[in-house]
């Protein structure tokens, strides 16, 4: 079976030129068959004329440079409209003649610029050609001259027509690209933040309180190792993060990083956010991690969702509540998660005074892309509480 795909494919990486070669050899073709003789666009209400060499150079002129319609139109538009003017005035009347239209529609989808000049030229030609065959002797009449003018004249307009529609055209997948590159940057900015903010901000929490460790050193050591740990893992996360990044890479994920960054099975990260909890308590934060229900084994972007909101909930405790009693609750229902991160403070902090601000509000585009609903802000009696409805499984 042949693949017409393929075959289309390389039809058209062949040069624009060689593609129209076809259409221009079938008009000089057609011209020079003997049935065809003087059956073709007659313009003036001229004696037809036996064909002769000059007849043959008329056709030639007339049909080849549509080889070159859309690479040259203005040249095809100029050679094909002398050629149809000795054409009718020496009475040939050739099947090449209706070339000419096809000549004006190509100009006018593919003609770059001076449109308007190109207009006004042909119909200042057409013109001087209906003179010369009035004085011929021609009994076409005025308004013979004007419906033909008007039949060009609809053709230009096709074309100009259908150069509209293809910018349009051009347009909107430029608009569709750009809305993708800044959708995709937008969602690049969000995972490098959600990957390096929460182990920076346990780095930083982690060396600024070994400063005061120097009189303990075991526990000092312990610290050292947390941040050692801890920016082990960052690099791990960043390099999977830039793996993803790579055009080439293709391989499966079987790190938690991956697991993180895929999309990953309920159980999977839950398991790491047990591992994310003990992190940050070994950052010198309190936190109680309640699991409640069975996470499902389709919640897919839901479990990933939840993760960020625990990371970057428990970031904000360690910026801005160091020390202060944490508690994160999921619940796993069956059809969506219920997550909820509260800290103990006397003073809730909403925001970093030079942070970005990118945090919270990637949290709420991103549960809001799942359909789940997202808030954030001050706890009654004091702190400050995260808490997200996720959909899972089907309604995910």
């Amino acid at each position: 079976m042949i693949d017409r795909v393929r075959i289309l494919d390389l039809w058209r990486r062949w040069p624009v030129t060689v593609r129209d070669l076809p259409l221009a050899l079938a008009f000089a073709v057609a011209s020079v068959i003997p049935a065809l003789h003087s059956n073709g666009t007659q313009l003036g209400d001229l004696p037809d004329q036996p064909f002769d060499a000059t007849a043959v150079v008329v056709i030639a002129l007339e049909s080849l440079p549509l080889a070159v319609r859309r690479r040259w139109p203005a040249a095809c538009l100029a050679l094909v409209s002398l050629g149809f003017a000795v054409d009718q005035f020496l009475g040939f009347h050739t099947v090449a003649g209706t070339a000419l239209p096809i000549a004006l529609l190509s100009t006018s989808v593919h003609l770059g610029r001076h449109r308007r000049a190109a207009v006004v030229l042909s119909t200042v030609a057409y013109a001087l050609l209906a003179v010369a065959l009035d004085r011929r002797g021609s009994g076409e009449g005025l308004a013979g001259f004007v419906s033909f003018y008007l039949v060009l004249a609809i053709a230009w307009g096709m074309g100009a027509w259908l150069r509209l529609s293809r910018a349009a055209e051009a347009e909107s997948r430029r608009h569709i690209a750009e809305a993708t590159r800044t959708a995709e940057r937008t969602r690049i900015a969000r995972e490098l933040h959600d990957v390096v903010t929460h182990h920076v901000t346990a780095m930083v929490v982690q060396a600024e309180a070994a400063r005061y460790l120097t009189a303990a050193p075991e526990r000092l050591d312990q610290t050292l190792a947390a941040v050692s740990d801890t920016g082990r893992r960052a690099i791990t996360d960043l390099r999977h993060l830039l793996d993803l990044l790579n055009p080439d890479h293709d391989a499966e994920p079987a790190t938690a990083a991956g697991l993180r960054g895929q999309g990953a099975l309920g159980p999977a990260v839950i398991g790491e956010l047990r591992d994310l909890v003990e992190q940050t308590r070994r950052a010198g934060q309190p936190v109680e991690f309640v699991e409640e229900g069975s996470p499902q084994q389709t919640a897919g972007s839901a479990e990933v969702a939840t993760y960020r909101v625990v990371q970057e909930a428990l970031t904000n405790a360690l910026k801005y509540a160091h020390g202060s009693r944490t508690a994160v609750r999921v619940h796993h229902a069956p059809q969506e998660i219920i997550v909820e991160v509260s800290t103990d403070g006397r003073e809730p902090v909403t925001s970093s005074p030079g942070g970005s601000g990118r945090g919270l509000a990637g949290l709420r585009e991103r549960v809001g892309v799942l359909g789940g609903e997202f808030s954030a802000g001050r706890r009654a009696g004091g702190g400050f509480v995260v808490r997200a409805r996720i959909p899972a499984g089907g309604a995910s």
